[in-house]
């Protein structure tokens, strides 16, 4: 993430102590907000059918229904956010300097929260294949635990994402343009956010999530193969798949960032800078793509949620029939269908078909 100081100390100079000037690319500005409209139309999409799938078909049974349907709602949160903070980057930013915290903020709430539950996900597949014999007790107290566990992780993003909140501020440039970045009024203060800030993205948005999961899924792949079922190749293909898109996403904007951070208060080369940003910014766009993957890798995957998925398009496509025949006035009945039932509203006639 791009951070801002008002303080000239910090920022990356030439040979000869100019400052460097890195102004982007339009050719590049053009790229990214394609990448970036694709990644909010399916984010959007593919979220908004987890979310209504649990809401209205699938209940929350099992505590990953729960961490599932929580992580949907975080990458919502930044789906929705992304289209303003990407016209932050590129244009003046018009809206006031609430909206400019909230809208920052909503990257480190996406962060957190969604690796922090893919963690757990991990950690409920652990118990429910490796100590199948381990349980929580009943459904209900398994669904208390889960989302008691999912409380904390969201009080735990919010204190993780305090120092975005607070120093975020609507910027005033040189230029006389604006921008939403974070700003800083002493030396001190910049050293140490420009430091802590990245490091907890490194530390608790990846490496902590990254290790949880491979140890978690390296047992589960084990238990896996030493199983006898026919079943048991696939289910392995869909972890291995998990974890290869994880490290594939995150692993490349991560490295990009931990060698910005550590060379954050040195002299740099304005050429090495320029490269090193143009690397950070397309490693950030895909890392953006993993929250278009979720839905697809963690709830698609299962039958059971297809097959609620399913119901909700014959459902969509009875209710479309329903009211499209509603609006013929010459014909005196017409049908709905609610969950694989359709009703005859002409007659008392009511019949069933297989879903």
């Amino acid at each position: 993430m791009t951070t801002a100081t008002t303080t000239p100390d910090y920022s990356y100079e030439d040979g000869v102590g100019m400052l460097c000037n890195i102004e982007p690319d339009p050719a590049a500005e053009i790229t990214q907000t394609i990448i970036h409209s694709v990644i909010c139309a399916f984010g959007l999409f593919g979220n908004l059918l987890v979310i209504t799938t649990y809401v209205f078909h699938k209940k929350a049974k099992t505590m990953t229904d729960v961490y599932l349907f929580n992580v949907a709602m975080a990458d919502l949160i930044f789906v929705v956010a992304l289209p303003l903070i990407i016209y932050n980057e590129q244009h003046k930013w018009f809206m006031g300097t609430a909206a400019c915290k909230i809208l920052r903020s909503a990257y480190s709430i996406n962060l957190y929260s969604g690796m922090l539950l893919l963690a757990c996900i991990s950690g409920d597949r652990y118990v429910a294949i490796v100590h199948a014999r381990r349980s929580f007790g009943s459904r209900s107290s398994a669904l208390i635990y889960s989302r008691v566990i999912c409380l904390v992780v969201w009080l735990s993003t919010a204190a993780l994402t305090l120092p975005t909140l607070i120093y975020t501020k609507r910027f005033e440039e040189n230029n006389g343009k604006a921008s939403c970045e974070m700003s800083f009024d002493n030396n001190e203060t910049a050293k140490l956010m420009k430091v802590l800030v990245p490091s907890l993205q490194m530390g608790v948005g990846f490496m902590l999530p990254l290790v949880v999961m491979l140890l978690c899924y390296s047992s589960v792949v084990f238990t896996l193969l030493r199983a006898k079922s026919s079943q048991r190749h696939k289910a392995v293909r869909v972890v291995l798949a998990v974890v290869v898109v994880f490290i594939l996403c995150h692993l490349p904007y991560n490295v990009t960032l931990l060698v910005h951070t550590t060379v954050l208060f040195t002299q740099r080369d304005c050429g090495e800078e320029k490269l090193k940003f143009q690397v950070l910014t397309i490693s950030r766009s895909v890392a953006y793509l993993h929250c278009c993957l979720n839905p697809i890798l963690y709830a698609f995957v299962g039958v059971k949620f297809r097959a609620h998925f399913k119901q909700i398009i014959k459902d969509l496509c009875c209710f479309s029939k329903y009211f499209i025949s509603s609006t013929r006035a010459s014909r005196g009945t017409s049908e709905i269908c609610i969950s694989g039932v359709r009703i005859s509203d002409g007659s008392n006639h009511v019949s069933s078909f297989s879903a």
